[in-house]
């Protein structure tokens, strides 16, 4: 017997105008299944003579039907080589040598490529800057592959052309330059001597011009303190793995103090031998990933953390807690005893703070600390970037190009700068994605992923490694480096200047064996 009730598998089915509905009844079988032909009309159900065989029959012929509706899909065509590339073999990986250096994170690399796909990130065991790849290192693969990148050059919210973004950019550096406003180009720390060299070329062009540097997790305190007591703008490095007493204050460095990398290094000299490992002493405020390893643990304010470097370098009078001063004389005593095994590290943002470690561990003689060959992944000056922040603001600075970084979203009061950035008679944004600087700027320039890029760095003075790519452009997108060439009337792609710029770095190597390690010391 036919039943009069009415059911329904969604909300919309309730809507008998729902033009969702009607789309899916229409397009559902490409003819409609005769129901009429075994059931009969509604009103006649009651009385229908269809044998339960038959029944049977239509309802596996109805789920075949929506079946084979289900399963179509789209032609996708495998075309083979007409003639196959000798390195690639389907199925077998290739690994290629590059290098990270996006301003905040630097890492030697190997990129596991399946047929011309990067696929995945590994450490490269050549690099002499010895570190484990972080987890943001392993997962910018994944970038290279976000659907939501900047795909061309974009002038005032549309998309054009590489010639004609160049053409109105140069328009309107020679307007604001006329004008006799300044014009600033802040660039992320690229610790590359190729886009150095290229960059002063690029600025002497232009009276007004000048670059600044951003670091966006500033070490500009450190570096302050490195350049007045050594003469050169740089941080100190250290091999922990040489260390058998490590104390810290307020410095994270299993973390991402100064760059990161030297999990690594600590990892290997807490492994006992003869009975015996480092000996790790952490001062601090809040609760880090350093502080939950250490040996010992002390509890002390950022106020505080200065007067335990005075202590440990025994000078002045130390203003601490009985107990506090009582855990400073316990470390002191172990640094005296491990000499020049034994290092300080600090993380205050403080000149007369580093200057303190960097005294103390010169007293010690310690082997853990590097000065000779520092590090060079920041470069910034706080004082340049408050000036830069101001200029915007006041009008002084007319023009600004931004590269690597991200000041609307990052720099202190944001929303201030937001709208003085938005004033600005020209605001250029080399950017790979749509941030926020990006997203008010006149003018974008959108920029390619590292692993489609070439380049070069040195990442620890007379360290030099170098940047290729592992893929094609996936987009119509232009390195940094290739169009300030262009702005500089150099015909040259930045691949020709690199190679130019290598001949007296390499001194006589080979560039194709470099290029396959990735690495040079």
């Amino acid at each position: 017997m036919a039943s009069s009730k009415k059911y329904w598998k969604s909300v919309e089915e309730l809507n008998e105008n729902s033009s969702i509905v009607q789309t899916l009844k229409q397009n559902e079988f490409v003819e409609p299944i005769p129901t009429d032909d075994f059931l009969g009309d509604k009103e006649t159900l009651a009385s229908s003579s269809t044998t339960r065989r038959d029944f049977l029959k239509y309802v596996g012929f109805t789920t075949a039907a929506a079946t084979f509706a289900a399963c179509e899909g789209p032609v996708i065509k495998s075309i083979p080589y007409v003639i196959q590339p000798d390195e690639i073999v389907p199925g077998i990986a290739n690994y290629y040598a590059t290098t990270l250096a996006d301003g905040f994170d630097f890492a030697s690399v190997l990129v596991k490529t399946r047929e011309g796909r990067p696929i995945k990130i590994e450490n490269n065991t050549m690099a002499p800057v010895k570190g484990a790849a972080n987890a943001r290192v392993h997962a910018s693969v994944l970038s290279l592959y976000d659907g939501y990148r900047l795909k061309s050059p974009r002038a005032n919210g549309e998309d054009v052309s590489w010639e004609e973004f160049d053409s109105q950019v140069a328009t309107k550096l020679q307007e604001v330059s006329a004008s006799g406003k300044e014009i600033v180009l802040l660039t992320q720390t690229f610790a590359s001597p190729s886009t150095s060299k290229l960059i002063q070329e690029f600025t002497s062009k232009y009276t007004n011009l000048r670059h600044v540097i951003y670091d966006t997790i500033s070490s500009s305190e450190a570096l302050d303190a490195f350049q007045n007591k050594y003469g050169i703008r740089g941080l100190a490095d250290y091999d922990f793995s040489k260390a058998e007493v490590i104390v810290s204050v307020g410095a994270d460095f299993l973390g991402d103090w100064q760059g990161g990398g030297y999990d690594a290094g600590y990892a290997k000299g807490r492994i006992p031998k003869n009975g015996k490992m480092s000996k790790h002493i952490q001062f601090e405020s809040n609760m880090t990933l350093s502080g939950a390893n250490a040996d010992k643990r002390v509890a002390v304010t950022a106020a505080q953390q200065k007067e335990v470097l005075k202590a440990l370098l025994g000078g002045g009078v130390i203003n601490l807690p009985e107990n506090i001063q009582d855990a400073v004389a316990k470390a002191k005593a172990h640094l005296q005893k491990a000499g020049s095994k034994a290092v300080v590290v600090s993380g205050l943002m403080d000149v007369d703070a580093q200057t303190m470690a960097l005294t103390i561990n010169e007293n010690l003689g310690s082997e853990v600390i590097d000065t000779a060959k520092p590090r060079l992944i920041r470069q910034a000056k706080s004082a340049e970037v408050l000036a830069v922040i101001n200029g915007v603001k006041s009008g002084a600075i007319g023009g600004l190009l931004t590269v690597g970084v991200d000041p609307v979203y990052s720099f202190p009061n944001s929303n201030e700068f937001a709208e003085a950035y938005q004033n600005l008679d020209l605001s250029v944004a080399f950017s790979m994605r749509e941030d926020a600087t990006a997203s008010l700027a006149q003018f974008v320039a959108a920029t390619p992923h590292y692993l489609e890029s070439w380049g070069d760095t040195q990442i620890k003075k007379g360290s030099f490694a170098l940047i290729q790519p592992t893929i094609s452009p996936l987009f119509n997108t232009r390195q940094f480096q290739d169009t300030l060439l262009s702005w500089t009337d150099n015909d040259k792609t930045y691949y020709d200047y690199l190679k130019e710029s290598w001949a007296t770095i390499l001194n006589g190597k080979s560039w194709n064996q470099t290029l396959h390690d990735g690495v040079l010391e």
